[in-house]
């Protein structure tokens, strides 16, 4: 059972800003901005470099099992100043556009719908058939294909973190997630309040303030709904999940709605104008790499 000073400890310890543990000043305003679901598709990886290397993009997440893993890894190979995690996809979210699972089908044989032969999508219905019938040897053997690829690839990732399933959709998923998070030397995205008490309890530094999707953005002022978040900013450690592609007919045809999400969210991460926000309020951006650092310290 702990002792008194070890309670005392941990109080401390979640009593402080993650971004304090990762040594910044209490007034500090940090901000990850992280491109999710780079290697989807050939139309997202170039909107992703192009976030990081001309906007105010800080790092970006890889999809091992989707059609462009294999360009999206030539791409961080050739630009190793690049810092980016692995995207853990384990449900699909286009019934037309179909990908993975990583691992042989016969070894996750939970992980599909019995209706498609197919990874679950992520719509309502099937999404709670997926969290019903995913077994977790499933869970973790198609993980480790996913994080094994990128470790043979001679690549060297950040962090883990979730597509479509917000902190793996299952305390035990996460539970998994960041066990390997530590077995493999890595950070994990946890924006919920049980995995972020969990993170905290343990001295583990994760985001201390409301976490964006920005699917969740309307597309209606959207620059300035940004620019406004950015203004309105707290201090500590906070994290946007973007989604940068460029809006091709290719990538029309494929999400024929959401395109336009990720369209209006490269035109405003390479904008000036973001750059320009991020100077005047005083904000910084950083990666996860000394969150790594700090999960392994």
């Amino acid at each position: 059972m702990p002792s008194v000073a070890d309670w005392s400890g941990r109080l401390a310890v979640v009593d402080r800003l993650s971004s304090e543990l990762l040594g910044f000043a209490p007034d500090a305003r940090m901000l990850i901005v992280n491109c999710d679901d780079f290697g989807m598709h050939d139309a997202v990886n170039a909107a992703v470099v192009e976030s990081i290397e001309n906007g105010i993009a800080s790092s970006c997440t890889l999809m091992v099992p989707c059609p462009a893993a294999a360009n999206a890894m030539r791409l961080l190979r050739e630009r190793p100043h690049i810092s980016f995690g692995i995207h853990l996809a384990i449900i699909r979210d286009k019934p037309d556009y179909r990908w993975g699972p990583a691992a042989a089908k016969a070894d996750v044989p939970s992980l599909l719908d019995p209706d498609t032969d197919e990874l679950y999508l992520d719509a309502p219905v099937p999404r709670a058939a997926f969290l019903t019938a995913a077994k977790l040897r499933d869970v973790e053997r198609e993980l480790r294909v996913q994080i094994n690829a990128v470790v043979d690839a001679g690549l060297s990732p950040t962090h883990l973190d979730w597509h479509c399933l917000a902190d793996g959709g299952r305390a035990d998923i996460l539970d998994l997630g960041l066990a390997l998070a530590k077995e493999y030397g890595l950070a994990a995205r946890v924006w919920l309040d049980d995995g972020r008490r969990q993170a905290r309890a343990h001295g583990k530094p994760v985001v201390d303030n409301a976490f964006l999707d920005s699917f969740s953005v309307s597309l209606r002022g959207k620059a300035a709904t940004y620019e406004l978040m950015l203004h309105d900013l707290p201090p500590g450690l906070t994290e946007w999940a973007v989604h940068p592609a460029h809006g091709t007919e290719e990538w029309q045809a494929i999400e024929p709605t959401g395109w336009r999400v990720r369209q209006s969210d490269h035109a405003f991460l390479t904008s000036p104008r973001a750059r320009e926000i991020l100077d005047q309020e005083g904000i910084s951006t950083i990666n996860y790499r000394p969150l790594q650092e700090a999960w392994n310290a």
